[in-house]
């Protein structure tokens, strides 16, 4: 099987194993998933979702978040991480918005990648989950394991990857291939003891069979009694 015919198979098994596939972080504006998009560097989103109800309860607009004094909106985004770093660029990325968008996030990839820190993945989460735009395909953690145990790309460097998958993958497909590979991430394909013996979409998978060979696949559980 061809690199080529593996990703048109999986475009296919995919949204069967993962029919209900989307961010799983929680937002309603495209303010709010620029905001919690941000938070989650370097963070789960489960985390993110805890600290952003209170968040966007008290900044409801761009320059309310523009305006929060540092050490205010440092406090209540502690609990992501990189705090100081995200504070900095959350206020200056609202900042434009607020001055230059008229307080509306931008929709287009150039304009958001003019934002002060928010690169092309922010980028491409806004655009794919608040816009419903495929422009680009959201490369993290789990979509560059999966992708890479998947022999899609040979790349470590997100954008290469991500360069990779356009070329194998229909456009329509960009933003929803995210989403799988994600969810398949955290639910069976793990960095650490993948649980190849209940994967989905095992017999797609040029990896899988050396995993459970060497070992570094998770044991199957024992069945009950």
């Amino acid at each position: 099987m061809t690199v080529r015919e593996r990703a048109s198979e999986l475009v296919q098994v995919l949204p069967e194993v993962y029919p209900g596939a989307h961010t799983e972080l929680n937002f309603k504006t495209p303010l709010e998933l620029l905001v919690a998009t941000i938070l989650s560097a370097q963070c789960t989103d489960k985390r993110v979702n805890l600290v952003t109800p209170a968040l966007f309860k008290r900044y409801r607009r761009a320059i309310d978040y523009a305006k929060a004094p540092q050490a205010e909106l440092e406090k209540a985004i502690q609990s992501t991480g990189f705090f100081r770093n995200k504070t900095k660029s959350i206020r200056a990325a609202t900042a434009v918005i607020a001055e230059k968008y008229g307080g509306h996030v931008p929709d287009t990839m150039e304009e958001l990648r003019e934002l002060p820190g928010v690169g092309r993945k922010t980028a491409n989460v806004v655009l794919g989950n608040a816009f419903g735009k495929n422009e680009g395909i959201v490369v993290d953690t789990h979509v560059t394991r999966v992708s890479q145990r998947l022999r899609l790309t040979k790349h470590t460097d997100p954008e290469k990857i991500e360069q990779d998958l356009i070329k194998l993958l229909p456009e329509k497909v960009w933003t929803d291939w995210s989403h799988w590979l994600i969810w398949h991430g955290r639910r069976r394909c793990f960095a650490r003891k993948p649980d190849c013996t209940q994967c989905e979409i095992f017999r797609l998978c040029p990896s899988g069979k050396i995993f459970i060979r060497t070992g570094e696949a998770r044991k199957p559980e024992p069945e009950a009694a």
